[in-house]
């Protein structure tokens, strides 16, 4: 499965989390090292919903950049 996940970048490291995944979150000190670790927590969140009997549902969020003009006085 392919999940989408936002990174946001803090002022000492960078963290990062899933929308179709709700708790499942990371935080790295690189970019690198956060992707990384978001990849093992998704893969971790998803046994232990496999665990606990639950389905774990195809993702369904989609990641989309709009374009947008600055307003001048």
């Amino acid at each position: 499965m392919r999940y989408a996940i936002l990174i946001e970048r803090g002022p000492r490291n960078f963290s990062a989390y899933v929308p179709d995944l709700p708790g499942c979150v990371a935080t790295g000190d690189t970019l690198d090292e956060v992707k990384e670790l978001m990849r093992q927590a998704i893969e971790l969140h998803m046994a232990g919903l496999k665990e606990d009997g639950l389905v774990v549902d195809e993702p369904t969020s989609l990641c989309e950049y709009v374009e947008v003009e600055l307003a001048t006085n």
